[in-house]
């Protein structure tokens, strides 16, 4: 049998990724330090949502290189309680929409998209009905 286990993608500040998950909901799990040779390459930040245990691995390497956002991402998606309350929550820690919340389709779920410190785009579906 095949279960998923987690995303992962590289970040280049691990304090900011931090803060801007745990401002989504995440709950930061654990990290793990990857050693090669004696030296400490990258470190590993595992992050929970609800029941689902480390489905996010966010990895900083030490070395200093930085990434171009791969042209095969698209994003991922989080279904949140009340878009407008969580967009009015995130605005306070400066963490805006890139556009305003819309809809999809006539009926469909209002959504919208933000942008973590390192450009990755997270989608956020309001589940209120609204």
């Amino acid at each position: 049998m095949t279960s998923y286990l987690h995303t992962m993608y590289r970040i280049t500040e691990p304090e900011r990724s931090r803060a801007f998950y745990e401002a989504l909901g995440f709950r930061f799990s654990r990290e793990m330090d990857i050693v090669r040779d004696g030296e400490k390459e990258a470190t590993n930040y595992f992050f929970s949502l609800g029941d689902a245990e480390n489905v996010l691995e966010l990895t900083y390497n030490h070395d200093g290189r930085t990434y171009d956002l791969g042209t095969g991402y698209g994003h991922i998606a989080l279904a949140v309680d009340d878009l407008d309350e969580t967009l009015s929550r995130l605005a306070e820690q400066g963490i805006e929409p890139e556009h305003e919340p819309y809809r999809v389709r006539e009926g469909g779920s209002r959504l919208c998209f933000v942008r973590d410190p390192d450009d990755y785009r997270i989608e956020l579906i309001d589940r209120s009905g609204n």
